[in-house]
């Protein structure tokens, strides 16, 4: 991700000395199907504060904590959630008895900024849930990831709902960001002419692969023949049935000396079922968001004897679980105070004996058990899942053990045939097992993973709308940056703008007596800073739009090259330069902006039975127009305003290079889930501290010896910090 940070910040630059990043020619990624598909909405941002609004989200969360069921439709399937007749009749009345809104009507256009806060507030209230899509912690709201369980720090929900749930919380209100610069995964991958990947679950998504990215993908056969055995579901009424059910299989399992990787989908189930297994007196460990920190050492005692270990999806994709326990971290946590020689080599000998040892029995004792708690809405997380056993050719099992309460059934099954069937049929306690109940779960998630698909594609869609534009306004930076002068496109832009200026006021083909002198007297004084005698003009004979436009645009030029005349040359030139870019950088910025509250509201014009993807083009189409107007008349009027003093030659001329202001980059690594951005590029007051440039980082260790490469990147580094190698002497290696 610091490729594409790269990227957005290369065009934020105001030289081209500055800029780090090459042309785009070829890309290999890891684990592609998480990166193109997962991550397809999950954008690159780099963003600045904007205005403090607490006590507002405050005031609308008291209100809306006042809400019943009967006052909103919630829809879960879709994820939306709005009020009903009677809910927006009561939220009137507490909104204008708390003074928050103008006049008696919610929806009055004075009004727009405290209905989006209202619905934002009633998305946090009734649809985000604690300890499932976010936890507190350290009195700060920390996003769970649904693809990984991991906890997300640094990323925020946008447009006010993560300060919605802060309210709700109770903790501290951050400012909202304002996005600076952004680009998707997708259309940064996009860029590259020739696009590649590996992964060990994409033939599911082969389609969405040809579809978006022109990217076959072919399966290749595993280095050792799988010897895992998957078996069918295990249905169960209610979730107390199947909780026992597992309960006691884990308990068969435990007894006989087979590790056991149970996977649940959320935080809030992972408790719930440990809550479970210590009634039962069942040993075990819980890896999820809440124990991030000791997930390493989870991780790597998964597989040993007896182990069984609860996990979130921490545990699916990139976990590489070692059956007999993972010789490295014991060497490391016994070990620790052992210094080199005889005594600790005899030690790591009896170690490395003992796990073998172990391993043998954990092999003949069937090796890792996955259970899965749960169906995903994708097959590749269930699959990921299932991949942590029978690794290299080593035995595994695998099985999932469902019920009618399960999330995938309750949201998007409720009403079929199987669900009806289940319900009247199924006793109590009782299980069914059938490859016709996996094959029915498995069409479940194809319907769920083609809705995604089509809002993923749909997202593309809208997304490739404003890259088309962004390409255009980098490309013209770039230009910008490279030109020798500017002062051919300044002139361009003075003889557009003052044309512009005398059409509007003038329109073609009208009458001297129609046209509105007075506005373009106005116009001219405040964009020209010129006070030519247009009412002179106009008492000549057969006077025309052309000849107003002629003699402006003398005037306006004559004006400039005075000033020019008085400026040290090079320093005009970087004065024009500057002013280009900061005019372009401000407009595209607040340009952003208002394309996203664009894509908020364009889906309404569906009502008028018209296409919302080709209305958002050409509205987007028109903004883009009005934004290249605004800029040119702003370049021209900040040049026509510019004073220079005859005393100092240049002296006004001298811009420092304004730099990158402070702002807060963040992306989320999709298989950490930490924010991995670095948070190395804002001030003190914005930055993040989750992983410290390269340049602070020692090449060797307090005694002055090298730093000793782990076996994995993953593994701590050995140097004491605390970090992963990879984000620590793995960089520098």
């Amino acid at each position: 991700n610091e490729l594409g940070f790269d990227y957005l910040r290369d065009n934020m630059k105001y030289s081209r000395e500055q800029m780090v990043q090459r042309p785009f020619a070829f890309a290999i990624v890891d684990e592609v199907d998480s990166i193109l598909i997962d991550e397809a909405r999950t954008p690159l941002i780099i963003s600045g504060p904007t205005d403090d609004k607490s006590e507002l989200y405050m005031s609308v969360d008291a209100i809306v904590k006042q809400f019943v069921g009967d006052d909103y439709d919630l829809d879960e399937k879709q994820k939306s959630i709005v009020l009903t007749e009677d809910g927006t009749e009561k939220a009137e009345r507490m909104l204008e008895s708390a003074g928050l809104i103008e006049g008696q009507n919610l929806y009055d256009i004075s009004n727009t900024q405290v209905v989006h806060h209202l619905n934002q507030a009633l998305k946090a209230n009734m649809m985000f849930k604690k300890d499932i899509d976010y936890i507190v912690k350290d009195g700060k709201i920390v996003i769970i990831d649904e693809f990984t369980g991991r906890m997300m720090d640094g990323r925020r929900w946008s447009d006010g709902l993560h300060q919605a749930v802060e309210a709700k919380e109770g903790v501290n209100i951050e400012p909202e960001n304002q996005t600076l610069a952004s680009i998707t995964f997708q259309n940064y991958f996009r860029m590259y002419p020739k696009l590649s990947g590996m992964t060990g679950t994409a033939l599911t998504e082969a389609p969405e692969f040809f579809d978006i990215y022109r990217m076959n993908v072919v399966s290749i056969p595993t280095n050792v023949a799988v010897d895992r055995r998957d078996e069918d579901d295990e249905f169960y009424k209610n979730i107390t049935d199947k909780f026992g059910a597992i309960a006691n299989e884990i308990k068969k399992r435990q007894d006989m000396g087979q590790p056991v990787l149970v996977g649940t989908v959320s935080i809030e189930k992972s408790e719930m079922l440990s809550e479970f297994l210590d009634k039962e007196g069942i040993r075990h460990e819980v890896l999820n968001a809440r124990f991030h920190e000791s997930e390493a050492h989870i991780v790597a005692q998964a597989g040993r004897l007896g182990a069984v270990t609860i996990a979130t999806n921490m545990a699916g994709r990139g976990t590489d679980i070692k059956l007999g326990g993972n010789l490295d971290f014991r060497i490391d946590d016994e070990l620790a105070d052992v210094e080199a020689g005889p005594e600790r080599d005899a030690a790591i000998k009896r170690f490395a004996d003992e796990n073998e040892a172990e391993r043998q029995r954990v092999l003949a004792a069937g090796g890792l058990f996955v259970l899965g708690t749960e169906r995903h809405e994708s097959r590749r997380i269930d699959n990921q899942l299932r991949g942590r056993s029978g690794r290299q050719g080593d035995p595994g099992l695998s099985r999932f053990y469902l019920s009618l309460d399960d999330d995938l059934l309750r949201i998007f099954g409720p009403q079929t045939a199987f669900a009806r069937l289940m319900e009247k049929n199924l006793e109590d306690g009782e299980a069914i097992v059938s490859p016709w109940i996996s094959k029915a779960i498995e069409t479940a998630q194809k319907k769920v993973e083609a809705r995604n698909y089509d809002i993923r594609k749909q997202v593309v869609e809208f997304d490739d709308v404003m890259n088309d534009q962004r390409k255009v306004i980098y490309e013209q930076r770039a230009e910008i940056m490279d030109s020798d002068h500017v002062s051919d496109v300044v002139e361009d832009f003075r003889a557009e703008t003052i044309a512009s200026l005398v059409t509007a006021a003038c329109p073609p083909g009208s009458y001297p007596e129609q046209w509105n002198v007075a506005e373009l007297k106005d116009n001219i004084a405040a964009v020209l800073n010129l006070y030519p005698p247009i009412d002179d003009w106009l008492k000549e004979d057969a006077v025309e739009q052309e000849a107003i436009i002629e003699r402006l645009q003398a005037e306006a030029d004559e004006g400039m090259a005075a000033k020019r005349a008085l400026a040290d040359p090079a320093g005009w030139v970087g004065f024009e330069k500057n002013i280009l870019i900061q005019t372009l950088d401000h407009f595209w910025k607040e340009h952003l902006h208002t394309l996203d509250a664009l894509r908020q509201v364009i889906h309404l014009r569906s009502y008028a039975q018209k296409k919302p993807i080709d209305e958002y083009k050409q509205e987007a189409f028109m903004l883009f127009e009005r934004l290249l107007v605004a800029i040119r008349e702003d370049v021209t009027r900040m040049l026509m305003f510019t004073e220079i003093s005859p005393e100092q030659p240049g002296a006004s001329m001298m811009m420092d290079d304004p730099g990158l202001p402070d702002f807060i980059t963040q992306h989320i690594d999709p298989l950490s889930g930490d924010d991995d951005s670095g948070g190395i590029d804002g001030g003190p007051r914005f930055g993040f501290d989750s992983m410290p440039p390269m340049s602070t980082i020692s090449s060797t260790m307090p005694d002055g010896s090298a730093v000793p490469a782990p076996d994995s990147r993953n593994s701590p580094c050995p140097c004491g910090s605390g970090r992963k190698y990879k984000h620590c002497h793995g960089q520098v290696a």
